[in-house]
């Protein structure tokens, strides 16, 4: 059964629902995956514990860290954020660290794993920006390799935005390869230089799209040799995101989410699949978008249970 983590932390309530980050998503997804049958008694929830500070300051500034869990961040990065950090808005961070760590060791036993949180790839070292505190996947990325679970990792980041704060905490760093995938002509306006970036054009819909994904899926898979991958399934790529400019349908979100899952354990690698953007205001339709990732994750995993089975 496909490992799900989820905290109903995750939302942090002191944020409005007027806010341009529609916080609310969280727990429309958590009430999504039970509808759907992927939580059910059988395959409960797996509630993460916060990450504590040596956990989180292995991936950024000790002193930003600090400020976070004591709520002193300043006015200005504050801002730069997007949040006024209160405890519920560090709490959620914190979590969402712990939650992508432990589905990172979910993975390396179970074959997949899902955090129905994270994809905080904005932050970077020395501070949070665009709605992100902490970045979950270098969190992760660096717990696992101080516990020589792993040595080596790819970042596979297929939302919208491009991913210039992993691309910050992992520069010049040969142990893990940072893919991004995003709109070009869309914030951040000064990215980050990846380990491979490919840029894509405004309006660019599903074929196009799918297209630059399998080429660049093939580039990093055959550049790489990684002991886990990291999946930000961001859906911001969709055509009626407020904050996207490409234009794919709820298909070419799921075709998406279908590649890159098929492609990854086409090479038995173990596989985090976080959730990323998405800023629709229709929080309902945001939580079948983001679904998708996990739907298919979930059929991958009985479809290769039940290719051992017959083969077995």
């Amino acid at each position: 059964m496909l490992p799900i983590f989820y905290h109903d932390r995750y939302d942090a309530e002191t944020v409005p629902d007027g806010h341009r980050f529609p916080m609310r998503k969280y727990r429309e997804t958590g009430r999504r995956l039970k509808e759907i049958g992927l939580v059910t008694p059988t395959n409960p929830i797996r509630r993460p514990k916060p990450a504590d500070f040596e956990m989180i300051a292995l991936a950024h500034d000790p002193s930003y860290v600090d400020a976070v869990f004591h709520q002193t961040v300043d006015y200005k990065t504050a801002r730069t954020i997007g949040f006024e950090m209160t405890a519920a808005v560090a709490m959620r961070s914190r979590l969402s660290c712990m939650g992508t760590y432990l589905a990172g060791e979910a993975a390396l036993s179970k074959g997949i794993a899902c955090n129905a949180a994270g994809g905080s790839h904005h932050a970077k070292y020395t501070h949070g920006a665009g709605f992100c505190v902490f970045n979950d996947v270098g969190v992760a990325i660096r717990a696992l390799q101080k516990t020589e679970r792993i040595r080596k990792a790819l970042v596979i980041d297929c939302d919208v935005h491009q991913g210039d704060g992993t691309a910050d905490i992992f520069q010049n760093d040969d142990s893990v390869f940072t893919f991004s995938l995003h709109c070009e002509d869309n914030w951040p306006v000064r990215k980050v230089a990846s380990t491979l970036d490919i840029g894509l054009d405004q309006g660019l819909g599903d074929g196009g799209y799918l297209r630059e994904l399998e080429a660049g899926l093939a580039r990093v898979l055959e550049a790489s040799s990684p002991d886990v991958v990291f999946y930000n399934a961001g859906v911001d790529p969709h055509e009626g995101d407020r904050l996207g400019k490409l234009k794919l349908t709820d298909e070419g979100i799921r075709a998406r989410d279908r590649l890159v899952i098929s492609r990854v354990r086409e090479r038995g690698l173990p596989l985090v699949c976080v959730m990323g953007g998405g800023y629709s205001h229709d929080v309902s339709h945001l939580a079948r978008l983001h679904a998708f990732a996990f739907e298919e994750a979930a059929r991958v995993l009985e479809a290769e249970a039940d290719q051992r089975v017959s083969s077995g």
